[in-house]
């Protein structure tokens, strides 16, 4: 039984001559002469299964970029017929063979809050009450969510936090005494 048809890429020779300069590129992304060659293998009617084993990709992954690189046909043919098109022409493709953006995580503390969380850092613990000679995350996120900053926090993301500014808790005072 066979799966099914796989679908059909007819490159113009200018898309040809574009993905070809792609793939022999010394500088080109790795990931980019992958689907440039699954592209050039397509357009010789090659099946998805033989171009994944010849570029050793999975089939899902030349089914994908088969397709998509299908869709955008008619736009690379509008950008292809403009005057002095190799330069967008290449462009064109090349942004058809980049990933989309992704949306990524929603944001679960907002930039005040964590430079308030920061600002506890730098304090020494005594002043917040804690018998403690320095923060901990644990300890900076008790305070966090006691100072009502935040409503829920891990000690995890308290280290993250300091982490990514540059900080670390003070076990001391920072600023001289007057």
């Amino acid at each position: 039984m066979r799966g099914p048809l796989a679908t059909r890429i007819n490159l113009t020779e200018n898309q040809r001559c574009c993905l070809e300069k792609m793939v022999r590129r010394q500088k080109s992304e790795k990931r980019l002469v992958i689907r440039a060659s699954i592209i050039l293998a397509a357009d010789e009617a090659m099946p998805n299964l033989k171009i994944a084993k010849q570029l050793s990709v999975d089939e899902t992954t030349v089914r994908t970029w088969r397709n998509r690189f299908a869709q955008a046909a008619e736009h690379l043919c509008t950008v292809e017929a403009q005057p002095h098109a190799e330069k967008s022409l290449t462009e064109a493709i090349t942004s058809v063979l980049m990933d989309k953006p992704r949306r990524g995580g929603v944001t679960t503390f907002t930039a005040e809050q964590i430079v308030q969380i920061v600002a506890i850092s730098l304090c020494p613990p005594e002043e917040s009450g804690r018998p403690i000679g320095c923060w901990s995350h644990r300890e900076l996120a008790d305070e966090a969510m006691k100072r009502d900053i935040v409503e829920r926090i891990s000690p995890r993301s308290v280290g993250r936090f300091l982490k990514s500014s540059g900080f670390k808790a003070a076990s001391q005072p920072i600023l001289a005494q007057s």
